[in-house]
């Protein structure tokens, strides 16, 4: 096994040579992708969905709720829970740009890999806490994600050889310091499990009216405990989190669909175009079409991203 600081330099070398453009480039192996950004960027709302991403060159930031998180080179991020986040690149440039490699978690294969480990009594142990982490990569993980990365010079043996070193990614993720994290997340009867079905339901109906009560039934919690745990995982209420898909769908319908202002808000559940653009105005700093031609004029799009 190289040391940790040989294996993080390989990896951004890899990196390197696979993104010319600024963005994000889906390679061979599924579910991995790298990125690459030459400068630093404005804060972005995005959607984000689980995934682990390292960081092997310049450094990010992303804010969730009222928290901020920071990562640079050789940190990894761990995000269990679909999540709307602000994202900014704060250390790039076209000489030494910021590189990363994310890997999205697939359910079914952290499921296989849970129903054979031991655990750590600890992780078993551990409570609470959100649905983001950030830690330094320990050696194991990078060279399990090494040697992922070294499958792309070997195309004849990604379908073989690929699932298992996610598994084993996986398992490196829940026996190291992100194991609580991912933990609370994958085990079935766990009360972040059900804060993730709440999430998806909230995914799914965002523009229905919102009822605690109906909402922590259909996850077979009490409100009070649904409450406390959403706080907990998210960083947010359930409202304040709705409110943020919200609002964020209507920026997409916005940029994306070119939906007027009045149109994108009542299609995301707004009566009132006032409150609408209140609270627009509010997340995003500006009213909604000033924010859009902001937007448009810098070149920004809206898509699903991921925390590299």
């Amino acid at each position: 096994m190289l040391p940790p600081q040989d294996a993080l330099r390989e990896i951004n070398d890899a990196i390197a040579r696979s993104t010319e453009a600024d963005g994000l480039t889906p390679t061979a192996v599924d579910h991995l992708f790298f990125a690459r950004q030459s400068s630093p960027s404005l804060p972005l709302h995005i959607a984000q969905w689980p995934c682990f991403a390292l960081v092997t060159q310049g450094s990010k930031r992303l804010t969730l709720g009222d928290e901020v998180y920071h990562y640079g080179a050789g940190d990894c991020l761990l995000v269990t829970l679909d999540l709307p986040v602000v994202s900014c690149i704060v250390e790039a440039t076209p000489e030494r740009p910021k590189l990363a490699l994310g890997m999205a978690i697939d359910p079914g294969r952290l499921q296989e890999v849970l129903s054979r480990v031991s655990l750590p009594p600890e992780a078993l142990r551990a409570e609470g806490g959100r649905g983001v982490a950030v830690h330094k990569a320990p050696a194991e993980l990078l060279d399990a994600t090494l040697r992922l990365v070294r499958l792309l010079e070997r195309p004849q043996d990604i379908a073989s050889l690929a699932p298992l070193i996610e598994q084993e990614i996986l398992y490196r993720l829940l026996t190291g310091p992100h194991g609580p994290t991912l933990l609370r997340i994958a085990s079935a009867n766990s009360p972040a499990n059900r804060i993730a079905k709440a999430i998806a339901w909230l995914r799914q109906h965002y523009a229905q009216p919102l009822r605690i009560e109906a909402l922590a039934q259909h996850v077979g919690m009490s409100a009070s405990s649904l409450h406390h745990h959403f706080q907990q995982a998210t960083a947010m209420s359930p409202l304040q989190y709705q409110k943020r898909l919200r609002l964020q769908e209507a920026r997409r319908l916005m940029l994306v669909d070119d939906l007027d202002v009045g149109s994108a808000g009542y299609r995301v559940g707004y009566q009132s175009p006032s409150q609408f653009s209140r609270e627009y105005s509010r997340q995003f700093g500006l009213p909604p079409l000033r924010d859009v031609e902001r937007a448009r004029g810098r070149g920004e799009g809206y898509l699903p991203l991921t925390a590299a």
